[in-house]
């Protein structure tokens, strides 16, 4: 091996080792508030689905794809065999999406489907980084104002979100691409709370 194949290999050493430790040392800062927002978050879901209501999920970029990552869950299937689960990421329609962002404005985007599919008693989870996004904190003023229980997987301070919510999970970290690891990986503790302790999870008289 060159010189220069010698330096890339100890360099790609190094950026790994940095990240991992930086990984298991964002882990390691989760405590018993971070855990407790997770269940609590769990226990309203599984109060919506029991009244025949909805989880909704949204969330830009990295976060879209965590939103469509955990209702994939909850629709399919997580590690349980049961019936599906009445969960929907506001990510995923390119029609609605860019149909309302033009009419609209982009800070609609996921406000206006909160707007006409959610109703009283269901669950929103807004999903950002910095608790900032402005779709998300539109999403979040429409889903109190009509009654639903809103909650975040946010990171930094927590960010204008924050304040807005029944139930936050801000990640301890101020590294976005930590964030982000925390949110999945607390994605995964709420998929499987819930499909232990309601293992038959699906909606009761879910709404077409």
């Amino acid at each position: 091996m060159t010189d220069t194949g010698d330096r890339s290999a100890a360099e790609a050493a190094r950026i790994c080792a940095q990240t991992l430790q930086d990984h298991r040392d964002a882990v390691a800062r989760l405590g018993p508030e971070h855990l407790a927002a997770v269940a609590a978050l769990a226990g309203d879901v599984a109060r919506a689905w029991a009244g025949g209501g909805r989880l909704l999920v949204c969330g830009n970029g990295g976060s879209a794809a965590d939103a469509q990552h955990i209702v994939a869950e909850l629709v399919g299937r997580f590690e349980r065999e049961r019936r599906a689960c009445a969960a929907l990421a506001l990510t995923v329609n390119a029609s609605t999406l860019t149909a309302v962002a033009n009419d609209y404005g982009f800070d609609e985007v996921f406000a206006r489907q909160v707007e006409g599919l959610g109703r009283p008693g269901d669950v929103l989870l807004v999903i950002s980084t910095s608790g900032n996004s402005p779709n998300c904190v539109a999403a979040a003023a429409r889903a109190r104002a009509g009654g639903l229980r809103v909650h975040g997987f946010l990171g930094r301070d927590g960010g204008r979100l924050r304040g807005m919510l029944d139930g936050a999970l801000v990640a301890p970290s101020q590294d976005t691409p930590r964030i982000q690891e925390i949110h999945i990986l607390m994605g995964h503790l709420l998929c499987a709370l819930l499909e232990r302790q309601l293992p038959d999870a699906g909606p009761a008289g879910a709404r077409p």
